[in-house]
């Protein structure tokens, strides 16, 4: 079996392999940029894991893996324009590196790219992997959608906010592990299991971002605690504070907003006095945990020897207990 550390650096080898046209240079040069700033890595990482566990031949799942990180990269690249964002892991973006057409058409090709990797692959499972890429991909659309919609809104709810999640940030780390498991030669029973394991286990991390995002370590966490406040993002935190606020409701609800009149430290000083008040970090690490506990349980029903499953449990034990 394969240690974490060791996909990790097989993903990193097959990025330095990439090799693309040198022009035009206003097209690739963005998305050489974009790829060479490494990040976790989670989503390939997870490819391999799966595929190892299933003792399957990581080769086989190299392109894919790699092509799930290009797609990863290309949201986030055209996240970053409609968020109007100007930096990332703490460059420049590539709107603002360049422009906002030349961010569109590296980000269009960095789809065809991912397209072209997924397929790399023995030519059985070609077909089953391609349905499930494109409509995972489908589906971070319309969760990404969802996010943009929820800015202008009043009226989301709970359940609303992790539908959006699921379909944002979940899915695809379960197209990872789903994508592994088919290469692995998992059965349908197996390829359920791991797909709902991936999908918790997206829940789990998602909220855990939005957990650090307000109550992390600046110095661990790497960036200043609050940004979700200060933006008035919807996160399951101001859901639920405003769900528990009764009376103070409509006033929270006024000052947590975008054009809140609040200077920005004041703002998140007094969300993040008002969550504690409310109890609302033990509720969220609860739900953390419930989803975190649901990925282990469908792991730990898939047919395949205890031994074979702690590199992957290891890796979701140390993506849920982050700090950063």
């Amino acid at each position: 079996m394969y240690s974490p550390e060791t996909l990790h650096q097989r993903i990193n080898e097959a990025f330095s392999r990439l090799v693309l046209p040198p022009e035009p240079s206003n097209l690739y040069n963005p998305v050489v940029y974009t790829l060479s700033q490494g990040g976790k890595r989670l989503r390939p990482m997870l490819v391999l894991a799966a595929c190892d566990m299933l003792e399957g031949d990581i080769e086989e799942a190299i392109h894919p893996a790699a092509g799930i990180e290009i797609f990863h990269n290309f949201t986030l690249l055209h996240d970053d324009i409609m968020d109007q964002a100007p930096l990332r892991r703490g460059k420049e973006t590539v709107y603002k590196k360049w422009n906002f057409n030349i961010a569109i058409l590296s980000g269009d090709t960095m789809f065809a790219l991912a397209n072209r990797e997924i397929v790399k692959t023995r030519a059985a499972v070609i077909p089953a992997l391609v349905e499930l890429f494109n409509t995972t991909a489908i589906q971070v659309c319309e969760g990404q959608q969802y996010d943009m919609d929820f800015e202008t809104r009043d009226d989301v709810s709970i359940s609303g906010y992790l539908e959006m999640i699921r379909l944002k940030t979940a899915v695809l780390l379960a197209c990872s592990l789903k994508t592994g498991a088919l290469i692995g030669g998992a059965s349908s029973i197996s390829q359920d299991l791991i797909y709902d394991a991936g999908i918790n286990l997206g829940m789990a991390f998602q909220l855990k971002d939005d957990y650090l995002d307000t109550f992390g370590d600046e110095k661990v966490f790497g960036k200043t605690p609050g940004g979700d406040i200060h933006a008035g993002k919807k996160t399951w935190m101001i859901l639920r504070l405003l769900e528990k606020a009764g009376e103070e409701r409509e006033k929270l609800s006024e000052l947590y907003d975008q054009h809140s009149v609040l200077p920005p430290a004041d703002k998140i000083g007094l969300f993040k006095d008002e969550f504690i008040a409310k109890g609302i970090p033990g509720e969220i690490n609860e739900l953390i945990d419930k989803y975190y506990t649901a990925a282990k349980g469908s792991l730990e029903k898939l047919a395949v020897p205890a031994e074979r499953k702690t590199v992957l449990l290891a890796m979701i034990d140390s993506l849920v207990s982050r700090e950063k």
